[in-house]
Parts: structure tokens; sequence; C-alpha cells
């Protein structure tokens, strides 16, 4: 197998497969290797045909996207990370027995039927072992979190509910009752979650293998580096901007920190930035990678498929907030870039935005093309498939970068690997879904929370907020919205919150994993590439990414969401980032020049004025911002000092 176009070799040991996991991948030689690539593009031929023209029930279709899953998984996925060559046996053994997992659902499901739904000592063994597998392979991907809540949400359901007191007592449910449910009901494993990853995230998925294999992802760093190269801090918003625009082309932070990274890291630092600045400006801007349209991660095809809110719109109103997240990086990476007195790049090393379009307009074809079949009422599972066909069709304009069946199968087993992860976590999450739906237990939580909060909607969103860092510790960004979409977005309606901003909030606050320490791969995974200290790293990352926190206050508290008229989105757009700018200058305390602290104190207040919902006090913050402008303008002060 030859290497993607438009990718760079990155460190084996590095699994960003859209799953926000850092794994260790098994290096495949041999027959292993062309199994794997052999399953994997049957697997994604296999998505391709029953998300167009193949007939075949819901959940036999997620059985057989169980059996592909485990059947790569266990390959890829080591029993044992330090000598995985001799476990590699056992390994084949257990993705063959998640293969018959997944199909003996699909053969002996009308049996089931013909017995009135009353299983039978096989049914329960295999339904058994379908989940015992599911939460080893998940254990294998994302450590030990994930497998830990769907063993508590397991044994709560059966044995332990029985022994909590209050709202959360649950008599239990049996072991027989709970197979049934988790295995052949359309609520478990094989249930709304699962349709999701077989269907919207796997073409998605599919469709950015494509791109990147058609050499898009460099296309996309040229246009980055020709728009931002020549200004103040160039290198750095040029990482910006080229982390939004690799978020509609893979939809991970990690994805985006090791596709962009590479490059922007050594020429932020060459151009006078710090190591560790310039990995957390990557590992910022990478984050907004999920928040930008129109592939904003597996979690809004959740929140799509749960709200029944239309896709298009989802990703129409998410618009301006991202626009407004990278607007909020690159207002820091300005003010760091004024205040060490660093200038643009040589001019001969900043290509010419007229010939990078010339060089790979064609790229820009299946992008317009799959939002145009959205607009249009297209779903989106139809509109990823003509736009991965499409991706092929557009790389023949160019010779350059022409796909061959070579690149195609490549592309096909790219996006079947790309999947694994992601499909571990979602399937995995159906468990927790499963007993919460079983249960009872999101009306339970909700009303925990809203006693918690005392009903005030600011202290529940510091709880959301909280729970969210808690649990992104050790949670990758999908499975983290999955719990709290559950458990408190029920809560955040009662409290006149819409349905649309509960989830939107809670799916921005379910990203700050990647930039918040302790735990912050995609922080991480930059310091890695940076040669920085990960912690320092992280920190920076933290306060760069602040936006994350910042904006989906304006969610709950104006219609940013166009849930209103357009002129109070417009006015709640312009405040909102006369706000991050205020909070950008407050942070890194120079503006002109040098800030006092009675200045950064201003711009604190600024900051608070801008985000407190009304005209008036918008209106007041923003005559304060320029009333603070004036001041530093005329002020003395050093124009620059070192950071």
């Amino acid at each position: 197998m030859t290497e993607a176009k438009g990718t760079r070799p990155q460190d084996d040991k590095l699994e960003s497969d859209q799953g926000e996991a850092l794994a260790v991948q098994r290096k495949l030689t041999a027959f292993p290797a062309k199994f794997v690539f052999v399953v994997g593009v049957l697997m994604s031929l296999a998505h391709i045909w029953f998300n167009t023209f193949g007939v075949i029930s819901e959940i036999q279709r997620n059985a057989v996207h169980y059996a592909f899953v485990l059947l790569l998984g266990f390959v890829f996925y080591p029993l044992s990370k330090k000598k995985p060559d001799q476990t590699l046996p056992i390994d084949f053994l257990l993705a063959l027995l998640g293969l018959v997992a997944g199909f003996y659902l699909i053969f002996f499901e009308d049996a089931l039927h013909a017995r009135n739904e009353v299983p039978i000592l096989r049914d329960l063994i295999f339904a058994g072992l379908a989940i015992v597998l599911l939460i080893e392979l998940t254990r294998r991907c994302t450590g030990l979190l994930i497998p830990f809540l769907a063993i508590f949400f397991l044994s709560y359901v059966t044995f332990l509910g029985k022994h909590f007191s209050g709202l959360l007592q649950f008599r239990g449910v049996t072991i027989e009752r709970l197979f049934y449910r988790m295995y052949f009901a359309p609520d478990g494993i094989f249930g709304t979650i699962a349709s999701i990853s077989s269907t919207y995230v796997f073409l998605f998925i599919l469709f950015g293998a494509f791109l990147l294999k058609s050499g898009a992802g460099d296309f996309v760093l040229k246009l980055a580096m020709s728009l931002m190269g020549r200004t103040v801090g160039g290198p750095a918003k040029m990482a910006v901007v080229a982390s939004g625009l690799m978020g509609s082309i893979s939809g991970s932070a990690v994805a985006n920190t090791v596709g962009t990274g590479s490059l922007t890291i050594p020429l932020m630092k060459r151009t006078g930035f710090r190591p560790h600045f310039a990995a957390a400006v990557e590992a910022a801007a990478s984050t907004g990678g999920q928040l930008m349209p129109p592939i904003m991660g597996a979690g809004a095809f959740i929140m799509a498929e749960w709200t029944q809110i239309p896709y298009l719109k989802i990703i129409g109103i998410a618009t301006i907030p991202a626009i407004m997240y990278f607007s909020s990086v690159i207002f820091f990476v300005h003010l760091r870039a004024r205040r060490r007195g660093l200038t643009p790049p040589k001019d001969e090393e900043i290509p010419r935005a007229r010939e990078v379009l010339r060089e790979g307009w064609h790229f820009l074809i299946p992008i317009g093309l799959l939002i145009g079949l959205l607009m249009y009422g297209y779903t989106p599972t139809y509109s990823a498939s003509i736009a991965t066909l499409a991706v092929v069709a557009a790389s023949w304009l160019r010779k350059e970068s022409r796909m061959g069946l070579a690149d195609v199968a490549e592309a096909l087993f790219l996006g079947a690997k790309n999947m694994v992860s992601t499909a571990v976590v979602l399937l995995c999450a159906g468990i927790i879904v499963g007993v919460v739906l079983m249960t009872g237990m999101g009306t339970t939580f909700s009303i925990i929370a809203m006693d918690l909060s005392g009903g005030h909607l600011f202290v529940m969103i510091l709880l959301v907020a909280l729970a969210s860092l808690i649990l992104g510790m050790g949670l990758p960004v999908t499975a983290s919205y999955i719990v709290l979409a559950v458990l408190v977005a029920p809560a955040m309606q009662m409290m006149g919150v819409s349905l649309v901003a509960a989830h939107m909030l809670i799916f921005w606050y379910s990203q700050d994993a990647n930039v918040t320490p302790p735990v912050c791969l995609a922080a991480y995974t930059a310091a890695g590439i940076a040669g920085s200290k990960p912690l320092q790293t992280g920190m920076e990352a933290w306060k760069l990414a602040k936006g994350l926190y910042l904006i989906p206050l304006l969610f709950c508290y104006t219609p940013i969401l166009f849930e209103g008229p357009l002129w109070l989105v417009a006015e709640a757009t312009a405040s909102g980032m006369v706000g991050l700018f205020s909070f950008a200058i407050l942070s890194e305390g120079f503006f002109f020049r040098e800030v006092n602290w009675p200045l950064r104190i201003g711009f604190g207040v600024v900051t608070v004025l801008m985000f407190w919902p009304g005209y008036l006090t918008n209106a007041a913050g923003f005559g304060l911002f320029l009333a603070l402008a004036a001041v530093q303008k005329l002020g003395g002060g050093r124009q620059s000092a070192a950071a």
C-alpha cells in the first residue's frame, strides 16, 4: 500500500482515527496487512451499498457494521502493546468471534421472532459474547473509562440499582432481559447510536478519506498560507485557518493536529514563536475543527438524530459560532506576535492565492456539491455518497491529482481504518444509552441536576462545564457528548433553554478535553511535534481555547443560533466578537503596547458587559472598550516585550 496523496507519514503509535483517542496500533506486514486491507475495502463498499441502493433492515445493517468493526479492530489493536506479534493469533480468534457474533443476529433474528421474542440459551450466549467482545475492544481503543462506565451501567440495571436509595433506586432486570434488550432490541448495541455510526458518520469519514487521498490536505494548507501568511504572526494564523478548513475534511481534533501541525508548528517556531505557544495554537485551532461545518465530528450527526433537527440546519446555525471561535484564537495570536515584535515570513515563502486556487480549485467541487445537495433537501448519507464519487471525478480534472483504481482502493481502506475507533466508541456508548432508556435514568439525573443548580441556569451551565471536563479526562469527545446529552440536556430544557441550544452547548463543552490539562490529547500531540513540555503546552492551549467556554453562553442567553430576528443575531455576534477580543487583551496583557493592571481589569469588565444579555449593557461595554482603546493608544508604555 502506498502513502496517500497529500498526507505525511506519522508516528506509528499515534492513533487519531476520528475517535480522539491515542492508542497503540499493531504494525502489520505480509498476510495480516493484506487481510485487513481487503476487509477494509469490503467494509467501505458494503456501507456504500446499504446506504444507497441496498435493501436491509436497520438492525441487520448495524450488525454487519459491528462485525466489520470488530474484525478490523482486534487485528489493529493488540492484546499486548509490548509484544503485539505474540498475541496476533489470539487477536485473530477474537476478531473471528466478533464477526460471528455480528452475523448470528442476521441469520437467527427471524427464528427469535418466530418464538415470540423468547430467547433460548444459544441466543443468550451470543448476546453475552457480543457485549464482552465490544467492551474489550473499547478498552484497547480508548482505555478503561468507557468500559468501566459500560460495566457500571450494566451492573446498575441488573443488581446494583436496588442498593441505591431515593430517586436512583432501581429494582433491576434479569440477565436474560438485559441481553435481549442489548442485543436484539433497537435500543441497545444495535440501536440508534449504531445507526448513526453505520450511516452518517461512516460515509462522512469515507468522504474525508477520499479528499485526503486526492491531495486536498496539501491544498488546504497552501490556501491557508496564501491567505494569512503575509500578516503579523502569519504562520500561526495560517495554522488556525488551516485547521478550520481541515475540520471540514476530518472532523477530528487529534487528526487535525497531526495533519496540519507537522507543517505549521515548525513554521511558527522558525518565525519566532516559542515551541509551547506554537503547539498550543495548533491544538486550540485543531479543537475547533470539530465545530466547523460541514463536517463537525460524530457528535453533530448524533445531535441531528436525537433532536430531529435537520443536519443542514445544525451546520447552518453552527457556522457563526465556529467563525467566532477561530477568530478568538487569531486574536491571541495577533496580540502575541505584536508583543514579541514578530514580522511576517519572507514573501517568497508564501504561495500566491491565485496560483493555489488555479492548481487546486477542483478540490472545492466535492465540498460545494455536498453543501448544495444538503441545501436541496437530499439526506446526508446520499449527499456524502455522491460527494465521494465527485472527489474521484474531480481528481481527473488535473493530471497531477488523478485517482486510479489503486488510489480508490486505498481511500476505501483508509475510510474503514479511520472509522474503527469511532465506531467502537459509539457502539459501546449504545450500552449506556440503552440502560438509560431502560431505567429512565435521564429523567432522574435531570431532577438531581435541577436540585444541584438551585434552578439557576448559569449554575447549571457551570455544572455541565465541570462534568464535561471530568468526563473528558477519560472519554473521547463523542462519548462525552453522548453521556451528557442523555443525562443533562433534559434538565436544561426544563430551565427554558431551547432543544438545539442545550445540545449545542453540551457539544461545545465536550470539546474542552482536547485542550484542558491534565488530560488533553490534542495539546499533548502538538507538544510531541513541537518538542515542548506537554503540561506547559496544555496550559497554554487551555488559555487560547477559552472561546469554548465563553461562546456557548451566547447559545443560552441570546438568539445567536438564529432563534430570533436577524438584527438580534447580528448584535449578539458583534458584541461577542468584541468580548472575545477584550478577553484576549486581558489574558495577554498587550494591545497597542503593554497593558497595566487597571486597564486589564477594565477590559475584563468589557468582556462581562459584552457577554451579558441586553443591548444596553452591550452598548455600555462597547463604549468602555473604545475609551480604553483610546487610553492605550495615547498612553505610554513599552511597545513590545518578550513573551
